[in-house]
């Protein structure tokens, strides 16, 4: 068995290029390193270096040490992830999203699951399966629906976007609007907002957006300027959210547009089936129309 430290030394020094460099990055004495590289050797049964007057070079089986000794620690810190967040899933559900919407969704009913934690920062697309595999999450809520051999996902509603425009824009005299419409426009926009993002970039030709990355801040502008902004059905829920009123110039107009229509799931391991069930179920409850 070969200890872990001694892998460690091995990776750095291939990194560093010297004992002395190796040394100072794993904050040991270089005869430490030295007598570590040579247990190395010794348990293995090979050699690693070529020892110089003033140099010391890996020898071609020592780079194929290397590139084992890597992929060994990366293992061994998968593993160690992998308990830890498996053994704090066991005491808490972690619910974690792609989106900010479906989180205010989560809130409204947290309180009726003393063991749900929900993680505030917004997740990447590309990492949900990952999330739920590592046991970083018990519950992922986003826009793709997930079925796999070990992942499975439930409908839980529609976030409807809409765009919040000044009364006395020709726009706003009308039930719906499409994105085409609202070509060139510059908007307030909140800065994690996940895919929905991509969504209003996408799909506004040659508008302006000015992204607000405090919630306090983007509040505060909503009310003293007219700028026009989104919100989406879920919105309400957030009671720090911006609200037309009456004291408000802006009317709240839905966005027609099918891409606009978002599905949202609840994704989980189906071993944790049972135990995400009442969440679920109370969110679809909860969800607004």
């Amino acid at each position: 068995m070969i200890d872990n430290y001694l892998l460690e030394e091995l990776v750095t020094f291939a990194q560093t290029g010297t004992l002395a460099q190796t040394a100072a990055a794993l904050n040991v004495t270089q005869p430490t390193v030295t007598r570590g590289m040579q247990k190395l050797e010794d348990d293995l049964g090979v050699r690693l270096f070529n020892r110089q007057p003033n140099r010391i070079l890996l020898t071609t089986t020592g780079e194929l040490a290397v590139a084992k000794a890597k992929t060994l620690l990366a293992l061994n810190r998968e593993l160690v992830t992998t308990v830890q967040n498996f053994d704090r899933s066991q005491q808490r559900l972690i619910l974690s999203s792609t989106l900010p919407g479906p989180l205010l969704v989560a809130r409204k009913i947290q309180a009726q699951f003393p063991t749900l934690q929900l993680d505030d920062q917004l997740l990447p697309t590309d990492q949900l399966s990952d999330q739920l595999t590592s046991r970083a999450a018990t519950l992922v809520l986003s826009d793709q629906e997930l079925l796999t051999n070990t992942v499975e996902s439930r409908y839980l509603g529609i976030e409807r976007l809409a765009v919040n425009l000044d009364q006395f824009m020709y726009h706003a005299n009308q039930p719906t609007i499409q994105f085409k419409e609202l070509r060139g426009l510059s908007f307030l926009v909140l800065q994690d907002i996940g895919i929905w993002r991509d969504i209003i970039q996408d799909q506004i030709p040659d508008a302006q957006f000015m992204y607000q990355a405090q919630r306090d801040a983007f509040t505060k502008i909503t009310k003293y300027a007219d700028f026009p902004y989104f919100s989406t059905n879920l919105s309400p829920l957030d009671p720090n959210a911006p609200t037309v009123s009456q004291d408000d110039n802006r009317v709240r107009i839905p966005i027609s547009d099918d891409i606009a229509q978002m599905p949202i799931y609840g994704s989980y391991l189906k071993t944790e089936r049972v135990r995400v069930a009442p969440v679920l179920e109370m969110m679809s409850q909860a969800w607004p129309q």
